[in-house]
This record gives structure tokens, C-alpha cells and sequence, in this order.
């Protein structure tokens, strides 16, 4: 799969988290559009909001797309290239280029300043300039908070770093995972016209997940998870 120049489609098969085994036959899992499901296609270009009650599998979802783990039954396929086959280098390459995430724990370095953190991800393909960066934090109201360390900024803030890192990068597939549970409305919605521009750019899909305050992306697919 290395050196794909666009990926096009996401296909999930069967999938099941390895913690649900044993219950195939619950409503919960009978009623979900995602586990079990035959197959559902993530198509690039899609705009796609995946929603369900804490507990019910949505970080773990997007955690086995990207790859960060494994321990769950069916398929996960890559224009129809088994993830499971995939070298180290295939990862590599799909997590600089193809798939971007921004994971519920944020993952910020709380030693670095905000700065550090952008550039971090963006030196990997120096995607984006610095006063491109910069006036995205202008957007989201926290430029002057450039040089300061993450980890004396509030949640809310640091949510709002952690979105502006997740664009400084190529990619087909944007996987954001409650990207917007801390801010407000106004913030939310900032966020999502940011999100909106950088995948309507690339071309890319957003999958997004809620479990109350979904990102306000336009004519967004509901599934329940």
C-alpha cells in the first residue's frame, strides 16, 4: 500500500470490539448501524457523525481505523486492503498522508508550548506555514496562547489546539473523536468551518463522533453506533 496517492474508501466488515463477544444477540448490538452491520463504506468526500452513549464503542472504532488497535473481530480495509496485512512502513505512510486523528485524550504534550505541539505534526510534511497555523489559533481566539505550554491552558483550549493540529497534514480521511466537547457554541462552530474548509480542500471524508454535541458539520450522515 505504500505510496497510494489517494485512498478512497474505508470498508468495515463484520466488526465487532473483542469486549462485545458474547453479545451478538443483545439489542444494543442488533440495533447498531456499525457492529455487525455486513458492511459499511466510508467513502472520501463523505461528512459522516457516528453517535451512541458513553461506553458504547466510539473511541474504540476509531482506534481500530487508525490502527491503534487490533482487538476486535471482522475486517477493516483500506480500498479493500486487509489493515491487518499492513507493514509498519504501510502505517507510516497512511498516518502522515491518508488518515488524520484527533483522539478524545487529545494526546498534547503538556511540556511543549502550543507552537511545538502544531509543529510536531506539521514538520512531517510541512504542510502548513507557521502564519497559516497562527491564524488558525487566531480563529479559535488563542494566538496569544502561541508561546504558552499546553498544559497550563484550560480544556477547552487545549481541545482547540488539538483540532488545529489534527488539519497540519495531508490527508483523505479526517477520524475526529468528540472533537468539540468542551466549547461552546461559537467555538463549535468555528471549529467545524475549519474542519469543513481543510477536508473540502483535500477532498477528504470526516468521521466524527458525539455523544450529545456533535461538530456542526453541514448535511452530516447520522449512524448510530
Amino acid at each position: 500500500m505504500t505510496g497510494i496517492k489517494v485512498m478512497e474508501e474505508i470498508s468495515l466488515r463484520g466488526l465487532l470490539p473483542c469486549v462485545f463477544r458474547g453479545m451478538e444477540e443483545t439489542e444494543r448490538i442488533r440495533q447498531s448501524e456499525v457492529w455487525l452491520s455486513g458492511e459499511l463504506r466510508l467513502t472520501r468526500g463523505c461528512r459522516v457523525c457516528i453517535q451512541a452513549e458513553s461506553g458504547g464503542g466510539k473511541s474504540s472504532l476509531l482506534s481500530f481505523i487508525y490502527g491503534n488497535r487490533t482487538d476486535y473481530l471482522g475486517q477493516i480495509l483500506f480500498d479493500a486492503e486487509e489493515s491487518r496485512r499492513l507493514s509498519v512502513e504501510d502505517w507510516c505512510e497512511l498516518r502522515t498522508r491518508h488518515l488524520a486523528l484527533l483522539p478524545q485524550e487529545l494526546r498534547l504534550f503538556p511540556e511543549l508550548s502550543v507552537m511545538q505541539n502544531l509543529q510536531l505534526k506539521n514538520r512531517l510534511t510541512d504542510y502548513k506555514t507557521e502564519e497559516e497555523m497562527l491564524s488558525l489559533l487566531e480563529r479559535l481566539g488563542i494566538r496569544e496562547k502561541a508561546r504558552e505550554r499546553v498544559g497550563l491552558l484550560s480544556v477547552g483550549q487545549q481541545q482547540r489546539v488539538a483540532i488545529v493540529r489534527a488539519v497540519c497534514q495531508p490527508f483523505d480521511f479526517l477520524l475526529l473523536d468528540e472533537p468539540v466537547s468542551h466549547l461552546d457554541q461559537t467555538n463549535n462552530l468555528i471549529a467545524a468551518s475549519i474542519v469543513e474548509e481543510e477536508a473540502t480542500r483535500q477532498g477528504a471524508g470526516i468521521v466524527t463522533t458525539s455523544v450529545g454535541n456533535p461538530l456542526r458539520i453541514d448535511n452530516a450522515v447520522v449512524i448510530q453506533l
